[in-house]
């Protein structure tokens, strides 16, 4: 009876420090698209740089662990998590409910409407009538492709799914496509910003329920320890004034927590 004790006793140890161990992070790996600027882009040397980038740093720096990035096509993120590629994402992922339904969130990173990129004076408007007969590019995994499949394709407008974001401006500086559909800040501060951008416009916001605008951390679906981890950590930026910081670096005065 006493060895019995004796090994329940050593059992109700070893599963104690098994619980604790498995809250303590060292290191934190982070999937990545760096076709997003200027979320997340590569700079000529080759590092990774962008408003995601320098919070997912700054949260890491807030916790005390090591930050290590893996790049991954943005359609291949949640299956990654799955497969334990890496703890999270930070990739301009917005919060969905299909989402939900296989991933967890942390909580609020940013905020941004979708919007469409044409040609100035293509008469392409938020207005999906505009598009009909034209053909849009969207990167395939992002809410923009669910829009696209579900509106889009029944509207009469051709659409062309591709592997980054990348690919869809070089088509649409091609003349391949008449517009793009993406993040809307991603586009007026990222290609508008550059020199093949300089010819064309951004839509007003496409108001849908398919295109939500709030963005997260994807973390795998019951990982509660690492949720409340990375939630201390976005608090904490937010309270030492860290984020305010970095939004400002890279947009100024522009505003893109909503807090909600």
């Amino acid at each position: 009876m006493k060895k019995a004790l004796l090994t329940l006793s050593a059992l109700a140890l070893c599963m104690a420090a098994g619980s604790t161990l498995a809250k303590e992070y060292k290191e934190l790996r982070f999937g990545v698209d760096p076709s997003y600027a200027p979320f997340e882009s590569k700079a000529a040397d080759g590092s990774l740089v962008g408003f995601d980038i320098d919070l997912g740093n700054a949260i890491c720096a807030e916790l005390k662990v090591k930050c290590k990035w893996v790049e991954s096509d943005f359609d291949g993120m949640i299956p990654g998590l799955k497969a334990n590629k890496f703890d999270g994402v930070i990739s301009s992922m917005t919060v969905t409910p299909a989402r939900e339904k296989v991933i967890d969130f942390s909580s609020e990173l940013f905020s941004g409407p979708t919007a469409y990129v044409s040609k100035k004076g293509s008469g392409i408007t938020a207005d999906v009538a505009s598009l009909k007969g034209k053909t849009v590019g969207y990167e395939q995994g992002t809410i923009q492709e669910a829009y696209a499949k579900a509106i889009l394709d029944k509207a009469g407008v051709k659409t062309q799914a591709y592997q980054n974001q990348d690919q869809v401006y070089s088509d649409l500086v091609s003349g391949r496509l008449d517009a793009g559909i993406q993040d809307m800040l991603q586009a007026e501060l990222g290609f508008l910003k550059s020199p093949q951008g300089a010819d064309y416009d951004v839509s007003k916001p496409v108001d849908n329920e398919l295109l939500p605008a709030k963005t997260a951390v994807g973390i795998k679906k019951g990982n509660t320890e690492l949720k409340a981890l990375l939630d201390k950590g976005i608090k904490a930026l937010h309270d030492d004034g860290k984020y305010a910081e970095i939004q400002k670096k890279h947009f100024g005065d522009l505003n893109l927590y909503s807090g909600k």
